[in-house]
């Protein structure tokens, strides 16, 4: 293997605006989705006002012309519904949130954050739209915001419940979230995420679930097959202290397991003291980087030979399912930095662990499941394609792999469809 291969497992980075990539992809759709709240609340409104000939009276009527909101992530697009009013009556629909007049946003890097982690309940919404309006600014009814909650539970309602025959999933990476939804009630999410037969990665599901045990991972995985996912993925990411294991091998038992290295390297240094654990952690990323299974075993052999006596505990950590953290030698080298890692998750995840901190009091497990889905989904939209995603091919029809690089035998010779 070519050093060019080598990918150095990245440092946590600190996020001074997690959210600003997600603003990119997500206010358009957000604003859009809360001006529709605002329309249907109008119109349930005038719901009971009828002509003589029983029609509704007023009804919704196309959109105004298309105008442009500048903004401290870029110029946002944006379209007001319009009404019509055939009692005559002269009613028109005028968007609290979008103003005739608005032209320029005064901070939508602070309205989004607590749309999604604040703004959902309705006694702290008015304060999320001061951030985009202005003090003062007139806020969504009541009824109008629990329209756009409501909607966001459908939307998940449906999407869990989403038909999967047609879908197949090489690789998963697969966590369990917390978030404090309220003081006395801490929600676990369990997320899946998954690359297609094409490289592109997609949210498998997102649920609620009870401490990450066997039995709500079985529930979910074994859910996630009757819609049609039968085919094993090749490969499932997550950390070794997970019911998600036991539930794996129930559901797809010829899935490889690979534990995290990142989970792995934080619960080894958690063992250790202080003053060694920047060498620690220097000589741990020697052996995840090594460029082969027999120098990775050496390195690890080494450490345990350097640490075993004196810090015993870390280092059985560290032997603990020494075969899973291997696992990836046996897959393309080009997939290494995305599958011996839950990356993929820590990333989209770092803005909800951040606002959450801050916003305690988000709402139910309910709303705090769906704001959550919504914001993975916007997200999706700008996850990077799988490097190498051509040779997932290979993968699916077991084409072996030894450290990285395809194995050159009769197996390899057969045709790939």
């Amino acid at each position: 293997m070519t050093k060019s291969t080598l990918q150095v497992l990245p440092e946590p980075v600190e996020l001074t605006d997690p959210l600003h990539d997600l603003l990119r992809t997500g206010a358009q759709q957000l604003i859009a989705s809360a001006v529709e709240a605002e329309l249907a609340a109008m119109l349930a409104q005038f719901a009971g006002c009828r002509l003589e000939d029983g029609r509704q009276a007023v009804v919704r009527n196309g959109f105004l012309p298309e105008r442009s909101i500048q903004t401290g992530i870029g110029d946002v697009c944006v379209k007001v519904p319009k009404v019509r009013d055939r009692s005559g009556n002269g009613i028109r629909f005028n968007s609290t949130l979008l103003p005739p007049y608005l032209k320029r946003a005064k901070s939508v890097e602070e309205l989004l954050p607590w749309l999604y982690l604040r703004g959902i309940s309705t006694g702290d919404f008015n304060e999320a739209l001061s951030a985009l309006l202005g003090e003062g600014a007139s806020g969504l009814s009541a009824s109008a915001i629990s329209r756009l909650k409501a909607q966001w539970l459908d939307e998940h309602r449906a999407w869990s419940q989403r038909d999967l025959n047609d879908t197949r999933y090489v690789y998963l990476w697969a966590d369990g979230i917390y978030s404090n939804v309220r003081q006395d009630d801490r929600l676990c999410l369990l997320v899946v995420i998954g690359v297609t037969e094409h490289g592109r990665k997609e949210l498998i599901a997102v649920e609620d679930g009870y401490r990450e045990s066997e039995a709500s991972w079985f529930e979910l995985l074994s859910g996630l097959r009757s819609r049609g996912l039968t085919a094993s993925p090749k490969l499932a990411t997550g950390d070794g202290a997970m019911g998600f294991w036991k539930a794996l091998a129930k559901v797809f038992p010829d899935t490889r397991h690979q534990r995290c290295l990142v989970h792995k390297t934080a619960n080894v240094l958690a063992s250790l003291p202080k003053s060694v654990q920047p060498k620690v952690k220097s000589e741990l990323r020697e052996i995840w980087l090594a460029e082969d299974r027999e120098s990775a075993n050496k390195a690890l052999d080494g450490v345990l030979a350097r640490y075993g006596d004196k810090y015993s505990a870390a280092m059985k950590k560290l032997t603990k399912d020494r075969e899973e953290l291997l696992a990836f030698y046996d897959f393309p080298a080009a997939h290494w930095a995305s599958i011996r890692t839950t990356n993929p998750i820590e990333s989209a995840f770092a803005t909800v662990r951040l606002r959450s901190k801050r916003a305690r009091n988000c709402g139910s497990r309910a709303t705090t499941l769906s704001m959550v889905f919504k914001l993975l989904q916007s997200a999706q939209k700008s996850w990077n394609r799988l490097k190498g995603f051509e040779l997932l091919t290979l993968v699916i029809n077991n084409v072996p792999f030894k450290d990285g690089e395809q194995v050159e035998d009769e197996a390899s010779d057969r045709s790939v469809a």
